[in-house]
């Protein structure tokens, strides 16, 4: 089962054109409009680790940020396919265990 936060994600970068981005409130402001201030710390650190996956990119005044050192104010967007390898790239390698036959 997909996570719904997630899913918010990925659709509304995917709506983009490219290079455009939308701000983390966007999306926590579509699932709870209401309450959108609670549901945006949920919806950073999925960020978070879609860009670790290489799933999107989190940029700060149009830069790329890096995954493990920023703050402030960021957006998402489509990563470019360098920004997918690259994060990509930064995975630890696969334990023995964690590789189906």
């Amino acid at each position: 089962m997909s996570d719904p936060i997630e899913t918010a994600i990925l659709n509304k970068i995917a709506a983009l054109e490219p290079g455009k981005s939308i701000e983390p409130a966007e999306v926590a402001k579509e699932l709870q409009p209401e309450q959108w201030q609670r549901m945006l710390p949920k919806v950073r650190a999925l960020a978070l680790s879609l860009m670790r996956q290489g799933k999107l990119t989190i940029t700060k005044k149009g830069k790329p940020v890096d995954p493990d050192n920023f703050r402030g104010v960021t957006r998402l967007r489509q990563p470019t396919e360098e920004e997918t390898a690259l994060a990509l790239s930064r995975r630890p390698p696969a334990a023995k265990d964690d590789i189906e036959d």
